[in-house]
């Protein structure tokens, strides 16, 4: 039988509630999804949030996003967006430019660089997916993404 969240974190007594154990268990699970995919994009230098931005201005190409229109659609919650910039670009794998009509308005586009850092990160992504979903079916995995859309839409 699998081992509980309550075994896993040497908890003694009964959570106050099934809701507190589900939320509890997203929670941890997403920590521990988080904590291995960082170690995974660590040897390329990156951070989650980091590799979450380089898919994004991919799927931006050719056009390229705002910093807020990239942080909108971040996975997760980046406190200073303009830092996380600042620091991809000066590792060469984002660029950015401000609109000549509009100062105000800088356009951050993934680089050749960041394209190929993808590129060689797709076998390594797809394994940490298997090594942590692939045990499921289908069908999990299907009910699973339900259930988690139906927790965020009642946000």
């Amino acid at each position: 039988m699998p081992h509980t969240l309550r075994d896993e974190i040497r908890q003694k007594r009964p959570f106050a509630s099934r809701l507190e154990e589900t939320s509890l268990n997203i929670v941890r699970t997403a920590a521990v999804l988080t904590d291995s995919f960082d170690q995974m994009v660590k040897p390329w230098g990156l951070t989650s949030a980091q590799y979450n931005v380089l898919r994004i201005l991919r799927g931006a190409e050719p056009k390229g996003l705002c910093r807020n229109e990239v942080r909108d659609r971040m996975l997760t919650r980046a406190p200073d967006m303009t830092r996380l910039l600042d620091r991809m670009e000066e590792a060469g794998i984002v660029a950015r430019t401000r609109d000549t009509e509009d100062r105000r308005m800088v356009t951050a586009r993934i680089t050749s660089k960041g394209l190929g850092t993808l590129v060689e990160l797709n076998s390594a992504v797809a394994g940490h997916h298997r090594r942590h979903l692939g045990h499921l079916s289908e069908a999990q995995l299907e009910t699973l993404i339900e259930l988690l859309t139906l927790i965020r839409e009642a946000e």
